[in-house]
């Protein structure tokens, strides 16, 4: 044990499918190869990386059965299957992969439960906590791909439903459908343009988990305002960039990714990182004026 175990605690908690999680958790796409396809460079250090993630505290384990496709749900797997009672691992189905960096969105009910019924089998679980609709697919009628999901509900394969790169518009006719616990979306200090969608998850106590969540751009030069804001807390601009997301809701939920596990240990310090209100009113203001 050391003095970073359980760190990830630090950032609060969140209630997600009945489990009470630390805020920070960990975004498991890069434990692929480039492009998110195919095996990773090193698939030993990868399951090091997932083992550490929990030591660390870490709890919310996000996936999606379009890494590798596969590989990422089969290293979760391998590292800390039977998972702690604590730990949730959310998947995702909704993206078919043609090769690397290519995605297209499937959303047909037979092929959401096919994704599902081999998501449980790589991940070696009876039960998903969080199943998210990786894309909406406009091919197919919502209440199709919501109302499969509601199926899985019913039938107990899953427990919570989750959406992805959604708007406030589709996340309300989501919910005339199916409850809905999280949603998904890229936003970071450079992409703040789901701010809306996370001023109404706030509202309305749905967990907002953004994804590419260190990302700062031109903010992290030298002697502009992440890079001053770092040198003051002796933090990493990547530590200031996921402060900021957690001191911005209580809903927030970054899931920082990687392959290392020295980067894994940077990223979860920044549960320890506060920022003061001034600062994080800076760098919205900043992320704002960038987009």
């Amino acid at each position: 044990m050391t003095e970073d175990t359980l760190i990830a605690h630090e950032s609060g908690t969140f209630e997600i499918a009945g489990k009470q999680v630390a805020r920070l958790g960990f975004g498991a796409m890069r434990l692929t190869g480039p492009g998110i396809w195919g095996e990773p460079a090193d698939r030993e250090e990868c399951r090091r990386v997932v083992r550490r993630a929990v030591e660390l505290g870490v709890q919310l384990i996000d996936t999606a059965d379009s890494y590798g496709p596969h590989v990422s749900e089969e290293i979760i797997r391998e590292a800390i299957h039977p998972y702690p009672d604590d730990v949730l691992i959310a998947t995702k189905a909704g993206l078919t992969r043609s090769g690397p960096d290519e995605w297209a969105p499937v959303g047909r009910p037979e092929y959401l439960r096919q994704q599902l019924e081999m998501s449980l089998r790589r991940l070696g679980l009876d039960r998903i906590d969080l199943f998210q609709l990786h894309r909406i697919d406009a091919k197919v009628p919502l209440e199709d791909q919501i109302g499969e999901l509601r199926k899985f509900q019913d039938e107990g394969k899953i427990v919570a439903i989750g959406l992805s790169e959604v708007t406030v518009d589709e996340i309300e006719e989501c919910r005339r459908i199916a409850e809905i616990v999280t949603v998904q979306n890229r936003y970071n200090l450079t992409d703040p343009t789901s701010e809306d969608v996370v001023d109404h998850c706030t509202r309305e106590g749905i967990g907002f988990i953004p994804w590419a969540p260190v990302a700062a751009g031109e903010l992290v030069e030298p002697g502009r305002l992440v890079d001053t804001i770092a040198k003051r807390h002796e933090a990493t601009p990547g530590q200031v960039a996921l402060a900021w997301l957690l001191a911005r809701t209580e809903v927030m939920l970054p899931i920082p990714g990687t392959s290392r596990v020295t980067h894994l240990d940077e990223n979860v310090k920044a549960a320890r990182l506060a920022l003061d209100p001034e600062e994080v009113d800076q760098l919205t203001r900043a992320a704002r004026e960038a987009a």
